[in-house]
């Protein structure tokens, strides 16, 4: 048996926490389990269950803003990976990335084994080229390879997406449980609404009787303050990562854009109303077995573009998503006011 294991996921918060079933499929038979993040997933990687350790790295050839690849940093990494004198390593990406040049670093780590998904030819850098058929959502891909590897789902996980409990209690923040969240912000500004448009769901949300909560990262406060205004509680910068968890573990549903706390919200299976924007595949990203709720025009000329900026002027795939929508999709989610 394989008995330490690094597992690689080198994205956001979103794509780590999508990780989480592989993670505790190789958990389940590894002694340990190293999970490799970048620094926009580190927080992520600190919630999963399976995980040992975290080795956090920013990948030239992943992050969307990308350092510079320098013989300095590739060394620091090869040191701090043979420094764990690992048995193998999987690593996971997504369909548009190559896991090869992480190989490559394993590799002259010695690390002896390595599995991955990888379309291109990988000559001697992988033991296990693994191919996926279809088009599954994310965390069937990467359970697809951990299968492969030698590494199911041991019995009585059902593969949800699951973070470490107990998660703090935010009573304190939020007042009584029962509220609706509305997480305006994502990643990339194509995925998520206008200011304005998502203003304007919080008002409309609060007329409708709503007690609402809206959330964001430390750098998103000015975004988060205009989306309450008047109406909605402003938590913006208030908590971790863990903190928003319990925030959202106490929610009614969120609404929210393809965004890393929508899989949170999946992981402590809270609904979702997906504010989702084709510029990637729904398939692929939607809330992973939760109860939700997609809207957005899935047809919208930006469709499967990965675009970070809209590139169609007025954003029409998510502005024209009508407030009373969100209200509907919220209370057929059971978010009633």
């Amino acid at each position: 048996m394989l008995s330490r294991i690094l597992v690689a996921r080198l994205d956001n918060v979103g794509d780590v926490l999508l990780a989480g079933p592989c993670v505790r499929a190789v958990a389940a038979r590894a002694e340990s389990v190293v999970l490799l993040a970048g620094p926009r997933g580190r927080a992520g990687a600190d919630l999963l269950p399976g995980v040992d350790r975290v080795l956090e790295y920013r990948a030239p050839w992943i992050d969307p803003e990308p350092p510079p690849v320098t013989p300095e940093s590739l060394a620091a990494l090869r040191t701090r990976l043979r420094d764990l004198r690992l048995d193998g390593a999987l690593i996971l990406t997504s369909f548009h990335q190559s896991p090869l040049p992480l190989a490559l670093v394993l590799r002259e780590a010695g690390v002896p084994w390595i599995g991955a998904i990888s379309e291109d030819y990988p000559g001697s850098l992988l033991d296990l080229r693994h191919r996926v058929p279809g088009d599954p959502p994310e965390p069937e891909r990467a359970l697809s390879l951990a299968r492969a590897a030698g590494f199911p789902l041991p019995p009585g996980d059902d593969g949800r997406l699951a973070i470490r409990r107990p998660l703090p209690d935010t009573t304190a923040l939020t007042g009584e449980a029962g509220y609706v969240v509305v997480h305006p912000a994502a990643s990339a500004p194509a995925r998520q609404p206008s200011p304005g448009h998502s203003a304007a769901i919080v008002r409309h949300l609060a007329a409708e009787g709503h007690r609402v909560v809206v959330t964001g990262a430390p750098g998103e406060r000015a975004l988060t303050r205009r989306v309450a205004g008047d109406r909605a509680l402003d938590l913006g910068g208030a908590t971790d990562l863990r903190g928003l968890a319990g925030i959202l573990d106490r929610a009614r549903v969120l609404v929210a854009p393809n965004t890393g706390p929508a899989h949170l919200a999946a992981a402590v299976g809270t609904p979702v109303v997906s504010l989702f924007a084709p510029v990637v595949p729904a398939a692929r990203w939607a809330p992973y077995r939760v109860p939700a709720v997609l809207l957005g025009d899935q047809h919208a000329p930006c469709r499967d573009t990965r675009a970070r900026t809209c590139p169609v002027p007025g954003h029409p795939c998510l502005d024209r998503v009508r407030p009373g929508e969100v209200a509907d999709a919220v209370a057929e989610l059971g978010g009633t006011a």
